[in-house]
């Protein structure tokens, strides 16, 4: 079987957990990346081809003229809908493009759950380079969030509290990313939490979700994820409700949603499993083959009815931050340990010597937390503990 996988820059969930994956189920993987020698570093032993990977036409190209495909895959939020294309030009099973591209357009997504009935949240469109001065003459609902309408992980997501900020965050932004269209929404009350989907277009399962702790405003970098094993069934029903209107429900899917007086809002639809380690926990957790499934399904594979998904398991990641721009020169080593029963893994995200700017988003991490067990206080306690215990230096 033949496999291409779309790839930007090298992630753990690529490299961790779906070409170990696919090695496991003796899927012949073709990478496709416009950063190709990144790969090689980290995935020496697969076909690795140079391919403008955001364009889905040199995408289809690039597999009309090698091997045959039996399937079309990405974990990028950026790729989903050039591989929709790709697989659906070939007759592959694959996600509905016009899914992915909703998911993707934070702008689109708004518009599509309020003409369908799901939610309606006050939003507005700016395009590249239109005054932002403009958005001042419209009923913008304080506070308010700025993002970039195709944006991930909290890049250049910020609070507006009032007309100048919301301009003065606007024109920074549009200075960093002068060709980015951008987002202008209500900010959404309540608790944030995520839903961790995985369907076949048959059936759905839900693998739980995670609660996720932020920064202080006027960011929203997520600093502690704990897992939750299952959400009411009636905030769930509403979630999966507004996926449905979305047209989501193929493969992995990670939501972001708020839960504010019962009432369960969609902040983002991710169309792909969750990251920053937290699939490898989820997998950990679970106790099924978690990657082996989702590149089944796009191979047209049935899931089972019944994944035969633990329930007892309990998790916490933390990511520490970056507090100043500068260089790292004192930092912890990875570690693995057992602390109490409780599973600890410490993987470091910088190395000591680098230097590097403050983003304001998950580029300011510099190690990761990870921790599994059967009982939530035993959990914290050890990353508690082992938090207290390290420390990172930079100088300015």
């Amino acid at each position: 079987m033949r496999m291409y996988l779309l790839a930007l820059n090298p992630t753990d969930s690529v490299s961790e957990g779906f070409l170990p994956a696919a090695r496991r189920l003796g899927i012949d993987i073709t990478l496709l990346t416009d950063q190709p020698e990144a790969h090689r570093r980290t995935a020496a032993d697969i076909e690795i081809l140079e391919c403008d990977v955001r364009d889905y036409r040199a995408v289809i190209t690039r597999i009309a003229t090698h091997h045959p495909a039996d399937a079309v895959f990405t974990n990028s939020d950026h790729l989903q809908t050039q591989a929709a294309l790709a697989a659906a030009y070939f007759g592959l099973p694959a996600k509905d493009w016009r899914a992915t591209l909703r998911a993707k357009d934070k702008a689109e997504m708004r518009r599509h759950l309020a003409a369908a009935g799901a939610d309606a949240v006050w939003s507005a469109e700016l395009a590249a380079g239109q005054d932002p001065a403009e958005l001042t003459a419209r009923p913008v609902p304080y506070p308010c969030v700025v993002k970039p309408r195709e944006g991930v992980a909290s890049e250049d997501v910020v609070l507006a509290a009032t007309d100048d900020e919301l301009v003065q965050r606007c024109k920074e932004i549009q200075a960093r990313r002068p060709e980015a269209a951008l987002v202008v929404e209500e900010y959404l009350a309540g608790e944030l939490y995520t839903l961790e989907t995985l369907g076949d277009g048959r059936v759905r399962h839900v693998l739980g979700g995670f609660h996720t702790e932020l920064s202080p405003p006027p960011y929203f970098i997520e600093t502690r994820l704990t897992y939750v094993p299952a959400h009411p069934e009636p905030v769930v029903a509403q979630v999966l409700a507004q996926l449905d209107a979305l047209g989501v429900g193929f493969g992995a899917c990670h939501t972001e949603f708020v839960v504010h007086e019962g009432r369960a809002r969609i902040i983002e639809v991710n169309y792909r499993v969750i990251g920053d380690q937290c699939d490898l926990v989820l997998q950990e957790l679970l106790g099924i083959p978690l990657f082996e499934h989702i590149l089944r399904t796009h191979l047209g594979e049935p899931l089972p009815d019944d994944l035969g998904a633990r329930s007892d398991g309990r998790a916490r990641m933390d990511y520490p931050c970056a507090e100043q721009a500068g260089t790292l020169t004192v930092a912890p080593a990875a570690a693995d340990l057992t602390v109490d029963g409780v599973r600890l893994t410490y993987r470091p995200l910088r190395e000591v010597g680098e230097r590097h700017e403050i983003h304001h988003t998950n580029r300011d991490y510099v190690g990761v937390v990870r921790a599994v067990g059967t009982d939530q206080g035993a959990v914290d306690r050890a990353v508690e503990g082992f938090l207290a215990e390290q420390r990172w230096e930079f100088t300015p």
